[in-house]
């Protein structure tokens, strides 16, 4: 599921491309939030419960604070930048799981360097510097690790079906006030935009975003996170197959090296024997 996820989010790269050459981000993620959220809404129902409201409502908070500030940063920086510093999620989660008790162990680190290793080598051209939109990316990710832990959480206590409607419906409803304050509700480009949004909102958002929510259940946050990094070698991938973008010698080593870190990742834990004597 994991794996899936980060597929569809990595080939979303080249829809989302597309359809920003002619609406803006706030617009574009207010309808494809929506969009996921009525995909789902025959699975989900209308009827929640006080606490799982109240879950939904923050992890769509905090995924729309997430989305707009990667979007925000994207203005400021390279989209290469932008895709390695977001991708640096990955090592939040288990820094945040220390904090929280967790104990990763060391296949899951491992895991970890070698996902970043091959962010590095797929978004990372010549010099490497921190602006304005570097910062703001920076903090979407550790938005995006909170994310990660809090569905995590979530997943195990209240159904995925029901928390993923919630969080999209609640983050498309803030995009759309962006779109309404920020850029006064401009409508222009949208029939080209369509298919792009179409993609991010049942594929992107209804499909991959729900498959997060049954794998959590199951699986840890910090593998999940190096699992989910593969998102980036799927998006050079869709960039070469769709886009005709160029693969690099670089690019084919980082798709390796994060590959080998999702392995890792999934490997189970060594279990030790005990002997009762």
């Amino acid at each position: 599921m994991l794996l899936t996820a980060a597929m569809l989010w990595g080939f979303a790269f080249v829809a989302q491309r597309h359809g920003m050459k002619f609406v803006g981000p706030f617009f574009f993620n207010g309808f494809r939030f929506l969009l996921g959220a009525l995909a789902i809404l025959p699975f989900s129902g209308v009827k929640f419960s006080r606490s799982e409201l109240r879950a939904g409502v923050l992890l769509g908070v905090v995924l729309f604070m997430a989305a707009t500030l990667q979007q925000i940063g994207i203005i400021y920086t390279t989209a290469g930048k932008a895709g390695f510093i977001t991708g640096l999620y990955v090592i939040f989660v288990p820094i945040l799981g220390v904090f929280a008790g967790d104990n990763p162990g060391i296949r899951t680190w491992l895991g970890v360097i070698a996902a970043i290793g091959g962010l590095y080598l797929l978004s990372i051209h010549g010099k490497v510097d921190i602006d304005l939109g570097d910062s703001l990316v920076l903090m979407c990710a550790v938005l995006f690790a909170i994310h990660v832990r809090m569905v995590g959480q979530y997943a195990r206590q209240y159904s995925p079906f029901r928390l993923a409607f919630l969080q999209f419906a609640v983050c498309g409803i803030l995009s759309l006030s962006g779109w309404g304050v920020i850029e006064k509700a401009e409508t222009s480009g949208w029939q080209q935009a369509l298919t792009a949004i179409l993609y991010g909102g049942l594929v992107s958002v209804g499909i991959a975003y729900t498959l997060q929510f049954f794998a959590q259940r199951k699986a840890p946050a910090a593998d999940c996170a190096v699992i989910l990094s593969l998102e980036g070698a799927f998006a050079v991938l869709g960039g070469y197959l769709i886009l005709g973008e160029s693969m690099t010698l670089q690019a084919l080593a980082g798709c390796l090296l994060m590959l080998t870190g999702a392995i890792l990742a999934g490997l189970p834990e060594r279990k030790q024997l005990s002997i009762a004597l």
